[in-house]
């Protein structure tokens, strides 16, 4: 498992102790990788390029296996979808 968001390293470190997390999480600062995905806001409040709240489950053979987009930040996926897929 990986998380990848545009935020900082530094924010990404705190982010993590604060949950607990022991996964990686990736700093698509450059936003180089949510393109690819298609979850990039063209313009959101004037902010340009910032990732929407997304889950994929990809599996060893790079097969999107699940995908949840969303475009509202305040909604969270269906956890339990979530972990059916892995």
């Amino acid at each position: 498992m990986i998380g990848i968001s545009t935020d900082g390293p530094f924010c990404h470190q705190a982010f993590a102790q604060k949950l607990g997390m022991d996964f990686p999480l990736l700093s698509d600062y450059n936003k180089e990788v949510i393109p690819q995905y298609g979850v990039q806001y063209e313009d959101l409040a004037g902010f340009k390029g910032l990732a929407k709240r997304a889950v994929f489950v990809i599996d060893q053979d790079r097969t999107v296996k699940y995908k949840w987009i969303t475009d509202d930040p305040g909604v969270l996926p269906n956890l339990d979808e979530v972990i059916a897929a892995i």
